[in-house]
């Protein structure tokens, strides 16, 4: 018995709409998954690219398919000032900056006074009784929510032309810093002749002497391979600098709540695996600069104290608030 003519295109059509209607039951990539941009300027194998890495693989083990943290290193999304702005502006949801917050809130540049922080558990209490009492929330006013208090670490001279054991050895010395204006007042006051400059530039700058040299902690010297293009590390550690895993408060606010929830939590869970491999990564990669040829000195730190009273009370006459932040910070490391 032959099929009637019109068989094989009604069959075509009711395996069409078969097909449609498994289509309609089954969510697109976009629709199942919400994917978290985290951008950083750090280099692979550096403080930040393991924090961020970390704190990825806890969240999205929690979000269990709701939505995927992607980190974005490197630069890869801008530098500290441009994810600053692309938090804002919603087309970046969480960044890594440190020294940078200063430029947006004055008052965390509170990090910027030499010597300010002992060790880290002063941090934490300075993180409990200063930072989310007092600066998370002008940070908020400026559309930056702050979800965890991280760590970038102490800071060190690097240079190409000589160690640097008192402040008067700067002087002359072109030194990139972080764009934040109270670590140039700070090298200012100490003879250097500091310039703000993008993290991803500094290798170039320093391999062609367009600066002579630069100031960062031991994890971001080592990752991003300054000793192939410096000789000298003197170990200052003339400031400590946390890092903040920061959002953009609006879209913050336009994430699931449940969503929001386990960011947070797992941002401020992440807190210990990060001071844990910052404290190893101080002793393993001290040795491997050392190993790598750079001439390591311990400068005179005291002089470096003395030289920086006028960058405390600069900072606390400009900016409202700080004296009184800065001498509550200073008594809890009593």
């Amino acid at each position: 018995m032959k099929p009637a003519p019109n068989a094989a295109p009604r069959r075509l059509v009711v395996t069409a709409l078969a097909a449609l209607a498994c289509a309609a039951l089954v969510p697109t990539a976009a629709q199942a998954q919400l994917e978290i941009k985290l951008g950083h300027v750090g280099e692979p194998g550096s403080l930040f690219q393991k924090s961020s890495e970390e704190f990825a693989r806890r969240a999205n083990e929690k979000l269990a398919g709701k939505a995927k943290v992607v980190v974005f290193g490197s630069s890869q999304l801008g530098g500290d000032k441009e994810l600053l702005q692309k938090l804002k502006l919603g087309t970046v949801d969480l960044a890594l900056p440190s020294t940078v917050m200063s430029s947006e809130v004055d008052l965390f540049g509170i990090f910027e006074m030499p010597y300010l922080v002992k060790d880290r558990e002063h941090m934490k209490r300075i993180e409990r009784d200063v930072v989310w009492p007092s600066l998370a929330p002008e940070a908020d006013k400026r559309g930056l929510k702050v979800l965890a208090v991280w760590e970038n670490g102490y800071r060190h001279i690097t240079n190409s032309r000589r160690p640097i054991n008192v402040p008067d050895d700067l002087k002359g010395i072109k030194l990139r810093v972080p764009e934040g204006k109270w670590r140039v007042k700070m090298f200012q006051a100490y003879g250097a002749n500091p310039s703000p400059m993008k993290f991803s530039e500094v290798f170039t700058a320093l391999q062609t002497g367009v600066m002579d040299g630069q100031e960062n902690p031991f994890t971001q010297i080592h990752s991003a391979k300054f000793q192939e293009v410096q000789k000298f590390l003197s170990l200052t550690g003339h400031v400590y600098t946390p890092a903040y895993l920061t959002a953009g408060s609006k879209k913050w606010a336009s994430l699931p709540s449940d969503v929001r929830k386990i960011l947070e939590d797992t941002a401020k869970e992440t807190q210990a695996y990060v001071h844990k491999v910052a404290a190893a990564d101080d002793e393993e990669l001290l040795g491997k600069l050392k190993a790598s040829g750079m001439q390591v000195n311990s400068p005179n730190k005291d002089a470096f104290i003395a030289a920086s009273k006028s960058v405390y009370d600069e900072f606390g006459q400009e900016v409202k608030g700080a004296k009184q932040l800065i001498d509550k910070s200073i008594a809890l490391g009593k």
